[in-house]
């Protein structure tokens, strides 16, 4: 029974040092480039929009090859739509949400 236990106890500690290793490994976040940016921005929308099938595509299709506006800023609550969106996907909440939400919210638009 002693080995029993003792080989339990060496198994769990070397799955422990494995996990810790893999975590250590995983590579850190890269910044997003404006298409992706673009991209991401263009799914929210499509999501919040409940949009499916051709619908989505047709949407998809019109945002992504729409061209930047400098001079027209993007209304706010266009913004807030957005940042909604992408704290959804995150599944943010509480006080995660809410530094998310102000950060977001407070950005210039690209």
């Amino acid at each position: 029974m002693k080995k029993l236990l003792s080989l339990l106890a060496a198994a769990s500690l070397a799955f422990s040092f494995a996990a810790q290793a893999a975590d250590a490994s995983a590579p850190a976040k890269k910044e997003l480039t404006p298409q992706q940016q673009k991209m991401k921005t263009c799914n929210a929308d499509a999501k919040t929009k409940a949009l499916k099938g051709d619908e989505r595509k047709a949407f998809m299709k019109e945002c992504l090859s729409a061209k930047k506006t400098v001079a027209a800023p993007a209304k706010q609550q266009d913004k807030m739509k957005t940042c909604n969106a992408d704290a959804k996907t995150k599944a943010l909440k509480g006080d995660a949400r809410k530094a998310f939400m102000k950060e977001c919210l407070a950005a210039k638009p690209a």
